[in-house]
């Protein structure tokens, strides 16, 4: 039996506006709780979210997109590593950032 799990993931301001989002959202993920899996459903909760993460056709992190948990950037992880326990067991947030560049 695949176990069931609420993940709290926060997005950068401009998505949780182009969603409706005022705050964090939860997902629930069904099976393994990985990077993917986790991308995969909260695409497919808000359709919209299509492209502005992830490429729409090769899956890969977007320029100037950055993943972290639990204070580690997780943005060159294997997508299918398993998330920390912390952020599986709800005492921490999945971050999906908007990078910053210029100088």
């Amino acid at each position: 039996m695949n176990a069931i799990t609420t993940i709290r993931v926060v997005l950068p301001a401009p998505l949780r506006t182009m969603v409706g989002l005022d705050r964090e959202v939860d997902v629930t993920v069904q099976g393994p709780v990985t990077q993917r899996a986790v991308l995969d459903v909260l695409e497919r909760e808000y359709p919209a979210l299509l492209g502005t993460i992830r490429g729409r056709t090769d899956g890969r992190r977007r320029a100037f997109i950055r993943f972290f948990a639990c204070e580690e950037d997780l943005s060159h992880e294997d997508p299918d590593a398993a998330l920390p326990d912390a952020v599986v067991a709800g005492r921490e947030p999945y971050i999906v950032l908007g990078a910053m560049a210029g100088g």
